[in-house]
Formats: structure tokens, sequence, C-alpha cells
């Protein structure tokens, strides 16, 4: 065979494995599309929109090449509550939606888009668990045919007033959906999937016995038209904080999603440009009129799992949802209100962190603070706050727990010699050296606990500091170790540094500390600032004895004699 025709064949197989995954997802994609546009408040028709015009653009551009991105739950979470602020300023909503899609680009360009994977895993947790609850929250009412509300605590209190608006014949459609999307045999899910199996079933069942329910109604079968006919420019200072929350929010949950992506197709995506393509999609998704997304998770492994390995899957995947849009359109009319509540019910009851939930009594006690403080907020206060909360208090108990481990060790350094000249001198005993070693992670944290032991040498004369484990200090430590350097000088105490590395050097170099202490007691081997403080400490006591007995030479001691090459003021 050919080298041609290899290439030709693995197109054609490529080729196919696309199409099958972009086909799959795209019908995994149908229920939810619709049911998140509905729960945003805009409607089935933007979250088609969204669905077709995010995960269309995402894909020519981004950087997780078979994500699929569409409408998701914590997006419609915050976009929800965008449409409970500005109930009848639908520029205002798409004017936030494109600029959410502008925070991405910006913090594509910014080089952040690594850093996700440093947010602790507490803080996920208990952020993707409150998204699930809210989800299932809003869902009550619609699930029992009443009005649907925004916000959480609002519609938590709306459930006992609503109690005569239920209606038996939703409350049925939407216990029928439950059934179906958690029972459904996994060898029928995976041909067809059973969110689209209570979609179609929900929808005959109303048709065929005329139940008198809410529908999604009416919706266009027309691409989709300009959305934003004009900005008013005196209220973008009050739509930015729901920008940035938009953004930062998407932008988490698509790069969560990419290294879903990275595992299953074992590959590496490019953070920035996923966050870039994101940002340009949901810019023009806003502009059009659609729903604000993010990348997909489930709908992503159903396209790998299906067979989708290049970008080209999610491009099937969008041109197939605009195809059932201009299509299908007017079968979607009929689908019950009920039958979406009970399909997103199914999505919230998913994105809910059951695994951390399975092992919560085996915990560290400080990651279930974190976690309970982060969805607590999520769900009844605000959710960018519960994520700042949950990272501040995440990396305040890890300052303490390092604090913990971080060993400062104090030994005293004799020397026989020394030590036969002190004995004749009254005052001798005071004259010691002592080596501090530093171990672990020296920073904001922990550096108090090494000013308390470097505090017990005071009467020391000489204090070698010993940093060989220390790569780094943060500018706290500097800080503290600048003020520990000065507070020793104050009593007398002559101070030398061992350092690890070239690095650490000259970061105090710059900072003014190798000026406090001198060149010439900065060392990188223990022994050798040993040496030099037992040599200089030497000449010291000699030079005392030598005036104690009145420069009697005879009375010197012969350990006197022969005296290191070392000048008095080389230690300062």
């Amino acid at each position: 065979m050919k080298l041609a025709d290899i290439k030709n064949s693995d197109f054609i197989k490529n080729f196919y494995n696309d199409f099958l995954g972009g086909l799959t997802s795209g019908i995994v994609a149908i229920p939810l599309a619709l049911a998140f546009g509905v729960a945003s408040g805009l409607g089935a028709l933007a979250g088609l929109y969204g669905a077709i015009i995010l995960c269309f653009t995402a894909a020519l551009l981004g950087g997780a090449k078979p994500q699929i991105s569409g409408p998701t739950g914590p997006m419609t979470v915050i976009l929800a509550a965008t449409v409970a602020a500005y109930p009848d300023n639908p520029q205002a909503i798409f004017t936030i939606i494109v600029m959410a899609g502008i925070v991405q680009i910006i913090l594509s360009m910014m080089n952040v888009a690594g850093m996700v994977k440093y947010v602790p895993y507490p803080v996920i947790s208990g952020f993707l668990s409150g998204i699930g609850f809210i989800i299932i929250l809003l869902q009550i009412n619609p699930f029992f045919g009443a009005e649907v509300i925004g916000s959480p605590v609002k519609s938590v209190m709306s459930y006992i007033g609503n109690i005569p608006n239920y209606d038996i014949q939703s409350a049925f459609l939407g216990v029928l959906t439950l059934f179906i999307v958690f029972f459904t045999p996994s060898k029928v899910n995976r041909v067809v999937p059973a969110p689209l199996i209570a979609l179609i079933a929900g929808t005959l069942v109303t048709t065929i016995f005329n139940l008198n329910v809410d529908k999604i109604g009416e919706i266009s079968s027309t691409l989709p038209q300009f959305a934003i006919s004009g900005i008013d420019f005196s209220q973008i200072h009050d739509y930015i904080p729901i920008a940035l929350t938009l953004g930062v929010i998407g932008a988490v949950d698509s790069l969560l999603t990419a290294l879903v992506v990275d595992s299953l197709t074992k590959e590496k995506h490019d953070p920035d440009r996923v966050l870039l393509g994101q940002g340009i999609g949901n810019a023009i998704t806003g502009m059009f009129g659609g729903t604000v997304g993010a990348g997909a998770t489930m709908r992503t492994v159903v396209n790998i799992k299906a067979g989708g390995v290049t970008r080209l899957s999610a491009i099937i995947h969008a041109v197939f949802l605009a195809a059932l849009l201009l299509g299908a359109a007017p079968l979607v009319k009929n689908v019950p209100m009920a039958v979406l509540a009970g399909i997103l019910m199914k999505v919230g009851s998913e994105i809910i962190d059951f695994k951390f939930i399975r092992v919560i009594k085996y915990a560290p006690k400080q990651d279930l603070y974190v976690m309970i403080l982060v969805f607590l907020l999520t769900v009844f206060y605000d959710l960018i706050f519960a994520v700042g909360a949950g990272i501040t208090l995440a990396a305040l108990l890890f300052a303490r727990q390092v604090t913990r481990h971080t060993r400062v060790n104090v030994k005293e350094v004799h020397d026989k010699e020394i030590m036969e000249i002190e004995s004749e001198i009254e005052h001798a005993s005071k004259h010691k050296i002592r080596v501090v070693h530093i171990h672990g992670v020296l920073f904001f944290g922990s550096i108090n606990h090494m000013i308390s032991r470097v505090e017990e040498s005071l009467g020391t004369k000489y204090l070698i500091l010993n940093f060989e484990s220390i790569p780094l200090l943060d500018i706290s430590a500097v800080f503290a170790l600048e003020d520990i350097i000065v507070n020793l000088k104050s009593h007398d105490i002559k101070v030398l540094i061992v350092l690890k590395c070239k690095e650490l050097e000259e970061q105090l170099r710059s900072l003014g500390i190798i000026d406090e202490i001198r060149e010439t007691n900065v060392f990188y081997d223990e022994i050798e600032a040993i040496e030099k403080a037992k040599n200089h400490l030497k000449l010291k006591v000699c030079l005392e004895y030598i005036d104690n007995k009145e420069k009697d030479t005879e009375a010197i001691p012969t350990s006197c004699n022969n005296l290191p090459d070392i000048s008095e003021s080389q230690i300062e």
C-alpha cells in the first residue's frame, strides 16, 4: 500500500470517528441545550444558539481539539441570576455575555490559565456540589408546574407558598423523566442517551393524552440575528462584576474539561488557546443572542468515547444542532417544562461531587471546612466570592500546617582549644557558637516560629543560620530575616549564613540582606562557616586574655600562638 493510500485511509477513519462523535454528542446536547436555555431565563432558542455558536467557534480556535462547548450548569446558574437582575433588559444581558467573553480573552493573554491546577480540590468540590444543588433547587418549582425563580434562596422560600399552584400532571411528567434518566439500562443509554429518551417520551405522553402543562412554546427556526442594537455605557460599571464572574467561572469550567480531554486522549492541551477560543466564542454568542457557555465535560466525554479525535468532531456537533434548529424547531414547542426540569435535576445530581462526600468522614478536617464553606457560600451567597473565600481559607490552613512541619534545630559548637582558653577567663562561658538549621518551607506563616527559636540564642556570640534546605524565601520571610539580623546585631551577635544556591544569594543581595551581614559572611558549606567563626572566636578570646593580663606575654597560653590570619573587622 502506498503512503498516500495510508494517509487517505487514516483521514477517512478519522472523519468517520469524528462524524460519529459529533453526531452522538449532538444528540446528547439537544435536551441539555433546550433545558439550559429555559433555565437561564432567555429561552430554549437562546440555549440552542449558544450551543451552536460557542461550540463552532471554540472548535476552530480552541486548544483542546475534541472538546465540546456549550451551555453548562455553572454558567446557567449565574446567567439565570443575571436575567433576574435585568428582567426587561436583554441588551444588558447580552452585553454582559460579550464582556464575559472579553474577560476570557484577556485571561488568555495574561498566561494565568495554568494556575487552575493550583486550585485546591476541596474548593472545586464545594463549588461543583453547590452548583449541582442550586440546579436542583431551581427546578423544583417547574417540576411541579410552577414558575421558575432564578435565585436559589427565593426558590426555597417559595416552595410552601407554591403548593396550591403545583400541578399533578406536571409532577407525573417530572417523575416519569426522573425514572427514565436514572434507570435507563446502560446498554440502551450508550445507543440512545437517556435524556433524549425522556424528552421524546414526555413530549409524546403530553401530546397523546393532551395534558394541560407548561411547554416550551414556539421557537423560531431561523439562524441567529444580531442581538445588540446599542450599549448603555453609563451602566458598564454595573455589568463588570457579573461579567468577571461569568468569565472566570467559565474559564475554570473550560480548563477543567480540557484536563479531562487530556486524560482521555493522552495529549496536552494549550490552556491559553482554550481560553482564547472560549472568549471569542462567548463574545460572538452574546452578539447573536445566545446563552453564555463553557467546555461541557459530559458532552466532551461522549464525543471522545464515540470516536471523536479532532476538532472536526466539535464542528460536526455544531452543524448538526444548526440543522436540527432549521428543520425540527416546530417539534420542540410541545416539550413540557416539567420534563426539562427532570433532565436538569439529573444533570445537577451528576455535578454534585459524591466521590468526595463518600469519603468525607475520612477526609482531613481542614479539607472538610473548606468544602463546606465553599458549598454554603455558593448556594446561599455568591459563586465567585465562594471560590475566593475557599482558596483563602485553604491557603491559611495550609500555611498553618506547613508552619507545624517547619523545624528550627539549634545546636552548640564547642572547640576544646577554645574552651581551654575560655576556662581562664571569668566570662568565657558566654562565648559560644550556635548553628540554626531551618527545615521545611520558610514563608510568612512559618517565619514567626523561626524568630522564636532564634531568640533563644541570645547570649550566643556567633550564630550561623543554615538555609541549605531552603531554595527561595517569600518577601515576608526576607523582611523578617532582616529584622532578625538587626536584632541579633543589636545584642552583639555576629551572623553568618549558609545558603543552598546562587539564586537565594542573589535574592538576598537584591533586597539588601547581604549588605547587613557582609559578603564575607555568606557560605555554601556549614563547615567553612563554623571554622571561620571558631577562628575568629579564638582571636577574640586571645585578645581579651592579653588585655586581662595587661599584655603579660609570658602568661599567654600556647594556644594563642600562631593565631589564624583573620582581622577582627572581618565579622561585623
